[in-house]
């Protein structure tokens, strides 16, 4: 494969983008160290671009060269942050958007024998806008392939298209939300990190609310000394396990004994507003009402559905593969109908 020298650097971001991928499936966390060196190179390679465009011999090229930075800088980058800021994208999602549109303001081009890839390029000419429209078009694939796995198993509900069921008791293995609340179906369920914190927090176990979920309900059951919560995930930075089942903690040694037989009074089932105002950040955007009906839910039920949701780098690294091989889909389908 040929290319400038920027160019084949920038493959670099392809392995460390199919790891954070693999990360965010595993963990729903990305370190935040995996963008620092990518971002170095990224900037690192703008300036580079940006010289060899400045001193090269047309005007109409450098003119091209920097509307095309100045709008994968000035929409792509906003767009993601604003995205992280009313929750449609997680941090690592937003940087690692942020980044594309450094590392990638332009079309790269990587000579093969007979052919040039990205094979389909816009008109716009901005690299960063086909890995975002490209990572739509991956992230809308998801929801049909749930679907189509859920027909296939006989498996009929509203929420065959976003989710699938599981062992009530077995949620607390599972990234996503509950899909369900007393009263039926509800796309807005308990989020399962915030069901690994309330555990934790609280020192007991999915399996001891179910097998007595009257006495777990009474706020005096609720420790004297809670736990830290900790973040709800299923592993730590590195990959192993940590203590979100509520087996482990402060909570086991200190003293559990009722908070007082008066706070019985309060209405407060599942000592949910307690657990929410006892914590020093949120739950996930968690409401009590969320966990007290979550809660219900998992106490009563044996199975239920949940929606696992797909981490946004997982359609984003597709994205970025297909961007560097085929190039912009959407352009090539409105190509098709006489739409570009």
């Amino acid at each position: 494969m040929l290319g400038s020298i920027p160019d084949l650097l920038r493959l670099v971001a392809v392995p460390v983008f199919g790891w954070a991928a693999y990360r965010d499936v595993k963990t729903r966390r990305v370190p935040n160290r995996t963008w620092t060196p990518l971002a170095v190179l990224a900037v690192v390679l703008l300036l580079w671009d940006a010289y060899t465009v400045w001193a090269g011999p047309t005007a109409v090229g450098q003119r091209l060269f920097f509307i095309r930075v100045a709008i994968s800088l000035g929409f792509v980058i906003p767009l993601s942050y604003g995205f992280w800021l009313i929750g449609g994208f997680g941090g690592a999602d937003a940087k690692a958007f942020m980044l594309v549109a450094v590392l990638f303001p332009v079309y790269p081009v990587y000579y093969l024998p007979g052919v040039a890839l990205p094979l389909q390029q816009t008109a716009i000419g901005v690299f960063s806008l086909t890995v975002l429209s490209n990572t739509v078009l991956a992230g809308v694939v998801y929801p049909l392939a749930v679907a189509a796995g859920n027909l296939a198993r006989g498996r009929f509900s509203l929420a065959m298209f976003i989710g699938r069921p599981v062992a009530a008791a077995n949620v607390t293995e599972e990234y996503g939300r509950l899909l369900e609340s007393p009263d039926g179906f509800d796309r807005g369920g308990l989020d399962l990190d915030a069901l690994r914190m309330y555990l934790q927090w609280r020192g007991c176990s999915l399996a001891d609310i179910r097998a007595d979920p009257e006495q777990h309900r009474l706020p005096s059951s609720l420790p004297a000394v809670p736990n830290d919560p900790g973040d709800g995930s299923l592993a730590t930075d590195g990959g192993g396990p940590v203590a979100g089942d509520g087996t482990s903690g402060r909570g086991d040694d200190a003293t559990t004994d009722a908070v007082t037989d008066a706070t019985d009074q309060i209405d407060d089932p599942w000592g949910a507003e307690r657990f929410l105002a006892d914590i020093d950040h949120s739950a996930y955007g968690t409401s009590p009402a969320q966990l007290r009906d979550g809660l219900d839910v998992l106490a009563e039920q044996d199975e239920v559905w949940i929606s696992p949701g797909i981490p946004f780098l997982v359609p984003m690294f597709a994205g970025l593969v297909v961007s560097l091989t085929y190039g912009d889909v959407l352009f090539s389908l409105l190509q098709a109908v006489g739409l570009a």
